[in-house]
């Protein structure tokens, strides 16, 4: 395969994904916020850094307020990683490869970038915030869902599902950042009511929360969840099942190239083997907050190597 077919695969995949998880990222710091007493904009600065666009939304606005902060990471044209650039940026990736995907994936993309275009059109209201949202995530599991009714598992399928897990990892890193580093008020509220339900409000937001009361009950605390979301390899947007996913697809290409010594099939497998080997106890004596920052370094580090490995720009 060429590398810039594979590389408009990869991103179209990435982008749909990150549409996704900027919608999660929205509703995360909505409903957190919400549980917060005194409750101010600037709050919504730690949003903006956990996605990693503080900067750009500085360069463009002088004042922090949540309806400008929402907006940027919704509609705005200036944000690359905005819902409506990030829908965009797949829609024209997926253009790029139309051969190589199959109709019904190009019509769901389509279709998601029409209709995001429409809802995204004008500034939404905090009243139809919420549904937009759940938009964002209907279209989202559509591609996804056709692509995996329809599409070969052959490399074209592999490259889909390393952009898939790879953005997936990055956003869950992300969403548990938000809430334990940036948004909790203060050391004194581990382990409070606030502190419970803003670990549930995470849950919810990574749609985690009926597969943890299946597997917890009513019993669960914050520890039970901080594992469930990163080590738990049975949870589909958990760090260790996107990992393990990647080291899978990264597998599949490394035998059909001939390559076992693949250097980005070796990097994951050194995130497996390392960061993820350790248990939920040692995350928090070290810091959880410092783990997700060393995971979300070796995530960038895969990504790179990614695109070396399989000349995406040659």
């Amino acid at each position: 395969m060429l590398g810039k077919t594979a590389n408009g695969l990869y991103w179209m995949y990435r982008y749909m994904e990150r549409a996704e998880n900027t919608a999660r990222l929205i509703e995360t710091g909505q409903r957190i916020a919400l549980t917060r007493l005194n409750q101010t904009d600037d709050e919504w600065a730690s949003v903006l850094q956990s996605a990693d666009c503080l900067g750009g939304f500085k360069a463009e606005h002088d004042e922090m307020s949540r309806d400008l902060a929402v907006d940027w990471m919704l509609r705005s044209k200036d944000n690359p990683s905005s819902i409506i650039s990030s829908v965009n940026a797949a829609r024209q990736n997926a253009r790029l490869v139309r051969t190589a995907i199959t109709g019904d994936v190009w019509e769901a993309i389509n279709s998601a970038y029409m209709s995001l275009k429409k809802a995204l059109a004008r500034k939404v209201s905090e009243r139809d915030l919420p549904s937009v949202l759940r938009l964002i995530r209907h279209h989202a599991a559509l591609v996804r869902g056709v692509t995996h009714g329809t599409m070969l598992r052959n490399e074209i399928y592999d490259f889909a599902r390393l952009g898939t897990f790879l953005e997936r990892a990055d956003n869950t890193a992300r969403i548990l950042d938000v809430k334990y580093y940036v948004l909790l008020p203060s050391a004194r509220s581990v382990g409070t009511s606030l502190d419970n339900v803003q670990w549930e409000t995470i849950l919810r937001s990574v749609s985690a929360r009926g597969g943890f009361r299946m597997e917890y009950g009513a019993g669960g605390g914050p520890r039970e969840i901080a594992d469930f979301l990163i080590l738990d390899k049975r949870m589909p947007r958990s760090l260790a099942f996107c990992v393990s996913k990647l080291c899978d697809n990264l597998g599949y290409l490394a035998d059909e190239g001939g390559d076992a010594g693949l250097p980005s099939r070796q990097k994951v497998g050194a995130l497996e083997n390392g960061l993820l080997s350790k248990t939920i106890d040692d995350i928090f004596d070290h810091g959880l907050h410092e783990f997700l920052q060393d995971t979300l370094k070796e995530i960038t580090s895969i990504s790179r190597q990614i695109e070396e490995d399989f000349r995406f720009y040659a």
